[in-house]
């Protein structure tokens, strides 16, 4: 008789791996949905509670001051705690932050819980990611992360679409937010069940083990390419500029335009609702035809003027909208036209230039150079929302002075003309002699 102790265990079935996916995928819906909103009661904290640009500004900011913090401290917690144990505290750690906010306008519990916020939500993606590595590893690996990440981009997009579907809580600003901690409760529920169901299989079937965590190591810099610096300075730009828009987005649009929440909220909706559907689309399209960092140039071009033209084009005649569960609205076409093209940037430079990191970077070194991309953007995503934010009080930015905006304008697309920059000199090294390979479909230079 075989020694159960000894005999090979089964990987997982589908039904298992699938369960698991939902259950992840829940509790990072949680966290996307706290995190984006915040958002829309921007206005109703300036005009209720009193709070100015800059401290709205340093809010944001805070949680990646707290995700700079997380990655210099490594996974360690993951590492020592597991998947299981790990998502249900880093989901917990969202929910105190969720709720730490609602409570209360005092300004500094507020940046303390988006503090804690960072804390918490950073780890849990990492920790989610592991995960996934272990249930799906030599499986549908690429597509449980798309799924993954569209479900976690829809909690992006509800958080907008709550200023339609649950309006009547935005009489104040604490309301929404009370919302956003039930929904972190779910996700706290769907970790929960993940910590059940992987409980209950260990043991049973064959989850393996996920890849330790890679440190993030300071004295390797110097190991990556040039090519590799020109994708982060791109990425530091792009999301310095994307984010910090989105975050002040619905307020902008109400301020400056003259638009209602509503309205506002399912206009900024556009860009993670892109996400969700086109990004996977966008990277099976590169796949086959390369030109990566040209794709990363044209998508950088496109972004240059949407900025400006948010600002100056004439609004243009309104437009109907509808998309489900958001419900209906009437949209300057200029605006949707801008929010169009800027999903399209927000699905497109994503899909081409996360991957392409692996072309440039040996497979032993991809946690750390990953990891140093990332805390790259996290510095640009929390110091650019406290320049719009020092711009828009600077020039009295308000419904009364909707030119008080323009600063903040030119200043994303100063930022965007950088991100050109960098995907010209990434594609001009990759056209060169010493190319990875970026340009071609197979990822590898002929020859």
């Amino acid at each position: 008789m075989t020694d159960p102790t000894t005999a090979a265990l089964p990987r997982p079935s589908p039904a298992q791996r699938w369960l698991a996916l939902l259950f992840v995928s829940v509790a990072m819906f949680g966290n996307y949905y706290v995190y984006d909103a915040f958002g829309p009661v921007v206005d109703l904290l300036r005009e209720q509670e009193g709070f100015t640009y800059d401290q709205i500004s340093m809010i944001f900011s805070a949680y990646s001051v707290a995700a700079v913090v997380v990655l210099l401290l490594g996974g360690y917690v993951i590492d020592r705690w597991g998947t299981k144990r790990s998502i249900a505290l880093f989901a917990l750690i969202c929910l105190a932050a969720a709720a730490l906010m609602a409570s209360t306008a005092r300004f500094e519990t507020m940046l303390a819980g988006r503090f804690l916020l960072g804390m918490g939500a950073e780890p849990l993606i990492v920790a989610a990611t592991a995960a996934l590595a272990k249930w799906f590893k030599g499986k549908e690996l690429s597509f449980a992360f798309g799924i993954n990440l569209s479900i976690a981009r829809l909690g992006s997009a509800s958080a907008d679409w709550s200023t339609s579907f649950a309006s009547p809580l935005y009489d104040n600003w604490q309301d929404p937010l009370w919302l956003a901690t039930g929904v972190a409760a779910v996700g706290v529920t769907a970790a929960m069940l993940y910590w059940m169901s992987e409980s209950r299989l260990e043991g049973r079937v064959d989850l393996g083990q996920a890849d330790a965590t890679d440190r993030l190591s300071l004295k390797g810099m110097y190991a990556f390419s040039a090519s590799y610096w020109y994708i982060v300075g791109l990425c530091v730009v792009f999301y310095a500029t994307v984010f910090p828009f989105r975050a002040f987005a619905i307020d902008y649009f109400q301020q400056a335009h003259g638009l209602d929440r509503g309205t506002a909220g399912m206009l900024s909706s556009l860009l993670p609702v892109a996400a969700i559907v086109v990004t996977p689309l966008f990277g099976l399209w590169v796949d086959r035809v390369g030109r990566r960092s040209l794709f990363m140039a044209a998508g950088s071009l496109v972004m240059l003027p949407l900025f400006l033209l948010v600002t100056y084009a004439p609004p243009g005649p309104a437009v109907g909208v509808w998309i489900p569960f958001a419900g209906s609205a009437q949209v300057p076409l200029t605006l949707l036209l801008v929010m169009l093209l800027l999903g399209s940037v927000f699905s497109l430079i994503p899909a081409v230039m996360w991957p392409s990191v692996a072309y440039l970077v040996r497979e032993n070194r991809l946690g750390a150079a990953y990891s140093m991309m990332t805390l790259c953007q996290q510095v640009g995503v929390a110091l650019v929302p406290l320049a719009v934010g020092r711009f828009n009080t600077a020039f009295a930015a308000g419904p009364a002075n909707p030119a008080g905006y323009a600063p903040g304008m030119w200043f994303y697309t100063g930022l965007a003309g950088l991100g050109l920059l960098f995907s010209w000199l990434l594609w001009r090294a990759e056209s060169g002699p010493h190319a990875h390979g970026l340009e071609y479909a197979s990822g590898r230079v002929p020859g």
